[in-house]
């Protein structure tokens, strides 16, 4: 590895931890020594980076420094590209031509070797099944990922799996994607509590201009400790 590949790397560490990491977790995880990361850590606070922390402390990489957007490796590349041609295949309209849009800019700035990779990445995604992405169309789904995005409430008319309607106002704060399904995770002011819809069970949605009156991030925490899910610590 070389240096700067080395000073990359215990950037994207540092990016992992929202809090004060020990030198010798990094240096394990780099597989270098204490002086060498020691002595990387000071170039990069030479740099520019905001990393608070000293010998026996841990250290912190704090907002404001941004890694340039041509810094990825291979494998990031390949990750980048893969992901987006889920999204394009399976989001709406609009979540698909963003990805699109994301592509194009990384690739403007990317060296000639990466963007290489990029045009000649081979890691395909398979076509979506007929049913894949339920009967909501473009725009509800984008009406969905707004209401989500600004923390509104929606009102819907829900169809249950015996074909009754009921009309439900719920607080969304998730939106799972499927191979078969997409699902609004929402409080549904109904049922009181959490409830999973189906976004090819909604038979009508109409966006409300009511913000709900929990953040979405305490929802998404109480779902997840419900549901006994782990959240990344990565991001």
């Amino acid at each position: 590895m070389s240096r700067t590949e080395r000073l990359l790397a215990l950037l994207q560490h540092l990016r992992r931890h929202r809090h004060p990491v020990s030198g010798a977790v990094l240096a394990a995880d780099l597989g270098i020594s204490l002086r060498t990361l020691y002595r990387d850590i000071a170039t990069l606070q030479t740099q520019g980076a905001h990393l608070d922390g000293a010998p026996g402390l841990g250290y912190v990489l704090r907002e404001g420094f941004v890694l340039p957007p041509l810094m990825f490796s291979a494998d990031e590349v390949e990750a980048l590209v893969l992901g987006s041609r889920w999204v394009i295949g399976r989001g709406d309209q609009r979540l698909g031509a963003a990805a699109r849009d994301a592509l194009a800019k990384i690739a403007a700035v990317l060296p000639p070797a990466l963007r290489h990779e990029l045009d000649s990445n081979a890691l395909l995604v398979g076509p979506a099944e007929a049913d894949a992405t339920g009967s909501a169309g473009d725009s509800e789904v984008a009406a969905i990922r707004q209401a989500i995005r600004t923390e509104h409430k929606l009102h819907l008319t829900y169809r249950d799996a015996a074909g009754q309607d009921t009309a439900r106002t719920v607080w969304p704060f998730a939106l799972g994607f499927f191979d078969r399904v997409r699902v609004v995770v929402a409080w549904c002011e109904l049922r009181g509590e959490i409830r999973h819809f189906r976004t090819d069970r909604i038979a009508a949605l109409t966006p409300l201009d009511t913000r709900y009156p929990q953040r979405r991030q305490a929802l998404l925490k109480a779902w997840r400790a419900r549901e006994g899910i782990v959240a990344n610590p990565g991001y």
